[in-house]
């Protein structure tokens, strides 16, 4: 029944909201399921969220390396052991993010940001990437306070957008795409949809 399912998104587009739709649906069916998020759900991770989101300045090359030590340990801490006993982990951000922000985003070297992240994944790949594709202006007038990602110009998360629609393009046998602009309702169900069709298969 193991299963590893990630949520992505641009800021606003509701994916934390939809990863702990999902969690909650599979607890009321007694299904084993672990929510977790990135940077965090460590002690190391909370530590460095603050610094990736909330301090001053960080060069793209550190913010790589950060968020990758933080999912490193993220992996092998919580989420490779509770695959291995079975359980749906359900993952807001992952890998894909880095690749979004750092490297379409920040414009670092992809194969650069590619060879960080698979350094920290040793080859950990989601089951299910669910992508909630939103327009930016729509996303960013979601948002109340801001965090220092928030705080980039438009054409910096145009960026992370366009390289989120390019990897779902590379590989869409495992991503799914969502308007997020519509309906929560209508997300839950379009996720559920395909989840409720992995599960099966296992």
């Amino acid at each position: 029944m193991a299963l590893f399912i990630t949520f992505e998104g641009g800021e606003g587009s509701g994916k934390s909201t939809q990863a702990r739709a999902l969690y909650r649906h599979l607890l009321s069916l007694d299904i084993p399921v672990l929510l977790t998020h990135e940077p965090g759900g460590t002690p190391l991770g909370r530590s460095l969220r603050r610094w990736l989101k909330d301090k001053g300045q960080i060069d793209p090359v550190t913010e790589l390396l950060l968020f990758n030590a933080s999912r490193a340990h993220l992996i092998s801490e919580v989420i490779r052991p509770a695959l291995d006993q079975g359980t749906v982990v359900i993952c807001d951000r992952f890998a894909e993010s880095t690749m979004a922000y750092q490297g379409y985003g920040r414009r670092l070297d992809l194969d650069l940001v590619n060879t960080v992240n698979n350094a920290a994944t040793q080859g950990l790949k989601p089951d299910l990437v669910v992508f909630l594709n939103i327009p930016v202006d729509h996303g960013l007038a979601r948002k109340g306070s801001r965090d220092r990602f928030e705080r980039e110009d438009v054409a910096f998360h145009e960026r992370v957008r366009a390289g989120y629609l390019q990897m779902a393009g590379d590989d869409p046998e495992r991503w799914l795409i969502i308007d997020g602009r519509l309906p929560k309702s209508d997300i839950q169900r379009l996720v559920w949809n395909r989840v409720q069709r992995l599960l099966n298969l296992r």
